[in-house]
């Protein structure tokens, strides 16, 4: 990509997404966004906001239809099907403000306790998660009410 590609597609996007952007890239979590993008063999393509999707991934883990790692969001789908799908993409990029939250990597074993809590207290990984709470449940696909299944 070019300089003048590169800059155009930063166009319309705000001051805060630009720091979120460069926020990702100097703590490392984009950088390792791509290094797990590249390793999985996805299709990788600049997205709106300042986002990078890479679409078709393939591995087991984690089993969600998309997640993100800085401001790589990863995504099972096409990365029209995922556009197509403005909630989920919108869930997803403020999972990017995230990492830019905490620093970056830091975020992930911060994730992983609150799933963890979550799932202790309603039996998913979503409803009780303080980051999937403030990156909005329904949007990501997590049951609204906390409770465990019988």
């Amino acid at each position: 990509m070019t300089l003048r590609q590169r800059a155009g597609s930063l166009a319309g996007t705000t001051t805060a997404q630009r720091l979120r952007r460069a926020a990702n890239l100097l703590n490392g979590s984009t950088l390792a966004g791509l290094a797990v993008a590249l390793a999985a063999r996805t299709d990788i393509s600049q997205g709106p906001r300042g986002l990078l999707i890479a679409a078709g991934y393939r591995w087991r883990l984690p089993l969600a239809q998309a997640f993100t790692l800085g401001n790589v969001v990863l995504c099972r789908a096409s990365a029209a099907e995922l556009l197509s799908r403005p909630v989920l993409l919108g869930h997803e990029e403020r999972h990017c403000s995230q990492y830019a939250w905490c620093l970056g990597l830091p975020f992930l074993p911060l994730y992983l306790a609150a799933a963890a809590w979550s799932m202790l207290r309603t039996g998913n990984p979503g409803t009780a998660n303080i980051f999937e709470r403030r990156a909005g449940l329904a949007a990501g696909g997590y049951p609204l009410r906390a409770g465990r299944q019988a």
